[in-house]
């Protein structure tokens, strides 16, 4: 498995968690690093992505309230989330991207991390 997500679980509408993407075997410095998100019923939807030299890129559905960081040192990539909405709950995969942008399909993934929304 190349890359792990991990941070999700139960949130309360509003709250605010952090997401983590860990490179296991590989160096992130390189690639493009982004997020998407699967939601029962709903079609895998790309939601951020950051390059090695740190262009980045918001889906629409995220711009304003999700935040994506990498640090190199670590092997990681983050999705900060704020101001959840109802549409968010899904589960949560990073992949390795050619590019970001909403043109480009994610590369390698790993396992997801599950994002749950509930008072």
């Amino acid at each position: 498995v190349p890359l792990q997500a991990s941070g999700g679980g139960l949130v309360q509408p509003g709250g605010s968690p952090r997401l983590a993407c860990a490179a296991s075997t590989f160096a992130l410095d390189y690639y493009a690093i982004g997020w998407f998100r699967q939601a029962p019923g709903k079609e895998r939807e790309g939601i951020s992505c950051i390059t090695g030299r740190d262009v980045i890129y918001y889906a629409d559905s995220v711009k304003g309230r999700f935040t994506i960081s990498r640090d190199n040192r670590k092997k990681a990539v983050y999705l900060q989330m704020n101001s959840l909405k109802p549409e968010d709950p899904a589960v949560y995969y990073c992949a390795t991207y050619q590019g970001c942008g909403s043109g480009f399909p994610p590369g390698a993934w790993g396992h997801g991390t599950q994002v749950t929304v509930s008072s």
